[in-house]
């Protein structure tokens, strides 16, 4: 298919960075997302940054596949986070290729949140790397228009808004909201399946980081939303599935890719 599809590292979590980009190899995709900043101190990662022999090894199991990384992730900016010391994470994510950083908004205070993503945009920008804001509704930055007016008040020199098929609905959003805003901030968009009835709020990150469903499995109004992006927009498929979660990610990749793929190819074809 000619809309370029992606793997989130989260939808096979347990993979490291060589079994991830294999697994995407796998099931077809075109590119990878690879977490190398936790989102938060105490989620483990196998660390990338520092690590030549590994990044190596990943630049050339890229080629290999001929996948590429569409971003890396995941900056939270937290009331304590150090711009500064993402320079590492961001100067990686330029020489690996990826396109784009994936971030999130967790500070209370607006105007501390407005001047770091600011400064993290610029860094970003300065390594040719776009900024991609995600909205989620238990973070501090909830939804997609509350996204849109931080972005607004930072004026970044080029970063766009990452919606999440998942977050838009449990944010009490709908894929018609997409078009009150600039459709070049949606450099691509987050896919994946959900029960239609939304969780109470202390289910929200549990079902966001480890309970999602396969594209097409669920009752979100993906064909809508998929709609909601200009057309062609490449889509990263981040759907955690604790029902598969013993299954390897190559064969998790395989099967969420080919859900992935019949949706599309319905969206297409209507």
């Amino acid at each position: 298919m000619a809309r370029l599809i992606s793997l989130a590292h989260l939808t096979v979590m347990d993979a490291d960075p060589l079994a991830l980009i294999e697994a995407g190899a796998a099931g077809g995709f075109d590119a990878v997302g690879l977490r190398i900043v936790p989102p938060f101190p105490t989620d483990a990662i196998v660390p990338v940054i520092g690590d030549l022999p590994l990044q190596r090894r990943i630049k050339a199991r890229l080629s290999d596949t001929g996948l590429m990384i569409l971003d890396v992730e995941a900056i939270w900016l937290h009331p304590d986070s150090d711009i500064a010391g993402l320079h590492p994470a961001l100067d990686l994510a330029a020489e690996l290729g990826a396109r784009h950083v994936l971030t999130v908004g967790n500070d209370p205070d607006r105007g501390r949140l407005t001047g770091n993503l600011a400064r993290l945009c610029a860094a970003a920008h300065q390594r040719g790397l776009r900024v991609m804001l995600e909205f989620i509704p238990y973070a501090q930055v909830g939804t997609l228009a509350d996204a849109a007016a931080l972005l607004a008040a930072v004026r970044p020199a080029d970063a766009g808004l990452l919606v999440d098929a998942l977050h838009l609905s449990r944010s009490g959003g709908r894929p018609a909201d997409l078009a009150a805003y600039d459709p070049a901030l949606f450099s691509y968009g987050h896919l994946c399946d959900a029960p239609a009835a939304v969780p109470g709020p202390d289910g929200l990150r549990p079902e966001a980081r480890g309970n999602r469903l396969y594209p097409g499995e669920g009752g979100l109004p993906l064909d809508d939303f998929v709609a909601g992006f200009p057309p062609g927009t490449p889509m990263a498929v981040e759907a955690p599935s604790a029902a598969r979660a013993a299954l390897p990610p190559g064969q998790r990749a395989r099967l969420v890719g080919d859900a992935t793929r019949a949706v599309l190819r319905r969206h297409e074809g209507s």
